[in-house]
C-alpha cells in the first residue's frame, strides 16, 4: 500500500475511533447518572430517560455491527450481546442494555486503538523507502521517478545518505550500507559489484548504481510490512475454537432462551430470557483475548519485534531457553577501540596517530571509532593527502610524506607491506575483535582492535 494511502487510512480510523470513544464515554456517563437519578428522584422518568439515551448511544453501534456481519453471512459472539441489548431495550430495561453495551463497545475500542499502533509502526517502515528514485536512462542520464513505479530490470543511482528504493544488485560503485532494519545486523555492511542490497536500507559512504530485482510490495521491506498486517488476522487456537463453535452455539442459546421465555411468560416477562442471553454471552473470551493479542502485536511492533503468527505469543509461555542475537541486541552495535598491539620498537601513540590521521578522511563507522579514541587521547592528527579508500579493504594516504595504509592484513600484503609479524601469535586475528592493521612505507606498525561493547543493561535484560 502506498505511504499516502496508508497514512490516510490510519488517520481515518483514528478519527472514527476518537468519535466512538466520545460517544461511549457520553453514553456511559448517562447510564451511570441514571442510577444516581433513581436515588435522588422518586419519579422513574429521569432515570429511564437518561438510561434510554445512554443505551441508544452505546447499543446502536454494536447492533449495527452485528447486523452488518449477519448480512455478509458471518456469525460471531457479538450477535448474542446485540440480541441481549435489543431484548433489554424492548422490555424497557434501559440500564441493563446500557451496561452490556458499554463493556462490549469499550473492548472493541481498546482493540481498535491498539491495532492503530501496529498500523503506525507499518507506516514508519514505509517511510524508510524513498518516494523518489533516480532511474538511469539508456543515454546515461538520470530521471526522477516515483519509487513505487520502479520495475525489475531498471537501474537506479543511489548516493551517500540516500535510502535504497528497491531490492537489487550492485552494478557499479562501492559503499557501506546500514541494513539493520532488514537483517538486524547493526554494523554497516560493505557492498561491492554483485552484492545484494535491500529496499529501505541506507547507503552511507559511496555512490552506487543498482539493478532492480524486486520493487514495491515484492521487496524484502514490503514483505515485512505484509507480515505485520497478516499477523493481525491470525488467531490463537482459543479464538479459532470460538469461531468454529459459534455457528451452533448462538442458535442453541437462542432456542434455550425461547424455551425459558415460553415457560416463564408472562409471570416474569422477558427478564429471565434477557438474563440468559447476557449470561450465555462469553464476554471474557470476546473482550479479553482479541484485545490482549492486538495490544501485544502493537507493543511488539513499536519495539521493532515483528510477529508472524499470534499463536507464537501463546506458545511463548512454555519457553525454557532463549537465544539472543548479540550484535545490536546485547551489545551497543557501535565499534569501539579496545586493544592495540604495536610492532616492536613502535610506540602505541605513534600507531594510533598514524591510523587516525588517515581514517579522519573516511566516513566509515570503523574509521570514526579510531578517530574518536585518538581525539579522546588528545593526539594531534596530521593532515593526509592523496587519500584513497577501497571499500571493504582499507584506506591509504600520504601523511607527512609517508605512505600510511590501514585495513585488512591480506590487503596490506597485496600492497607490498611486510606482514611477517603475523607469524607471531599475538599479531594474528583475535576472536571477537575487528582488527585493523597499519602499514607505513612497506612496514607493519601493528594492529588496532575494535569490538562491539556490551550494553550496560544487557545483564538485567537477560535476567
Amino acid at each position: 500500500m502506498p505511504h499516502d494511502a496508508l497514512a490516510h487510512a490510519v488517520k481515518a480510523q483514528t478519527t472514527r475511533a476518537g468519535l466512538m470513544l466520545i460517544g461511549t464515554m457520553l453514553g456511559g456517563v448517562l447510564v451511570l447518572n441514571s442510577f444516581v437519578a433513581s436515588w435522588l428522584f422518586p419519579d422513574d422518568f429521569y432515570r429511564d430517560a437518561m438510561a434510554m439515551v445512554g443505551a441508544l448511544l452505546l447499543g446502536l453501534p454494536l447492533v449495527w455491527h452485528a447486523i452488518k456481519h449477519l448480512y455478509y453471512g458471518q456469525m460471531h459472539m457479538d450477535e448474542l450481546a446485540a440480541l441481549a441489548i435489543i431484548a433489554a431495550f424492548a422490555s424497557q430495561e434501559y440500564q441493563t442494555a446500557g451496561i452490556v453495551a458499554f463493556f462490549m463497545i469499550l473492548s472493541n475500542l481498546i482493540e481498535t486503538r491498539t491495532a492503530l499502533g501496529a498500523r503506525a509502526s507499518i507506516e514508519s517502515l514505509i517511510r524508510l523507502t524513498p518516494t523518489v528514485a533516480y532511474r538511469i536512462q539508456p543515454d546515461g542520464g538520470e530521471e526522477a521517478v516515483e519509487a513505487h513505479n520502479l520495475h525489475a530490470g531498471d537501474s537506479v543511482r543511489v548516493r551517500p545518505g540516500d535510502n535504497i528504493p528497491a531490492d537489487g544488485e550492485v552494478v557499479t560503485g562501492e559503499s557501506s550500507v546500514n541494513q539493520a532494519n532488514i537483517t538486524g545486523e547493526s554494523l554497516p555492511i560493505d557492498k561491492t559489484p554483485g552484492d545484494e542490497v535491500f529496499s529501505g536500507t541506507t547507503n552511507l559512504t559511496g555512490a552506487m548504481d543498482i539493478r532492480v530485482t524486486r520493487a514495491g510490495s515484492d521487496t524484502t521491506l514490503g514483505r515485512v510490512q505484509k507480515l505485520i498486517l497478516a499477523a493481525e488476522q491470525t488467531k490463537i487456537p482459543l479464538m479459532r475454537l470460538m469461531d468454529r463453535y459459534v455457528v451452533w452455539y448462538t442458535p442453541t442459546i437462542l432456542m434455550l432462551a425461547g424455551i425459558v421465555l415460553f415457560f416463564t411468560y408472562p409471570q416474569y416477562g422477558m427478564e429471565r430470557a434477557i438474563a440468559m442471553l447476557v449470561i450465555a454471552c462469553p464476554c471474557a473470551l470476546i473482550l479479553a483475548t482479541p484485545t490482549a493479542i492486538v495490544a501485544a502485536l502493537s507493543a511488539a511492533a513499536r519495539l521493532g519485534v515483528l510477529i508472524k503468527d499470534v499463536a507464537n505469543l501463546e506458545w511463548a509461555r512454555n519457553l525454557t531457553a532463549m537465544i539472543f542475537d548479540k550484535t545490536g541486541t546485547l551489545t551497543t552495535g557501535e565499534l569501539s577501540v579496545t586493544q592495540m598491539m604495536p610492532a616492536p620498537a613502535v610506540e602505541g601513540e605513534d600507531l594510533l596517530k598514524a591510523a587516525a590521521s588517515v581514517e579522519q578522511l573516511s566516513r566509515h563507522p570503523v574509521a570514526r571509532a579510531v578517530v574518536a579514541v585518538a581525539r579522546q587521547a588528545k593526539l594531534p592528527l596530521a593532515g593526509a593527502e592523496q587519500f584513497e579508500e577501497v571499500s571493504g579493504r582499507g584506506v591509504a594516504a600520504l601523511v607527512d610524506g609517508r605512505r600510511i595504509m590501514v585495513g585488512r592484513a591480506d590487503w596490506l600484503a597485496q600492497q607490498g607491506v611486510d606482514m611477517s609479524l603475523l607469524d607471531r601469535p599475538e599479531y594474528q586475528e583475535a576472536e571477537g575483535l575487528s582488527m585493523l592493521y597499519v602499514g607505513c612505507d612497506g612496514h607493519c606498525l601493528g594492529w588496532v582492535g575494535l569490538e562491539d561493547r556490551t550494553r550496560p543493561e544487557a545483564r538485567q535484560a537477560i535476567e
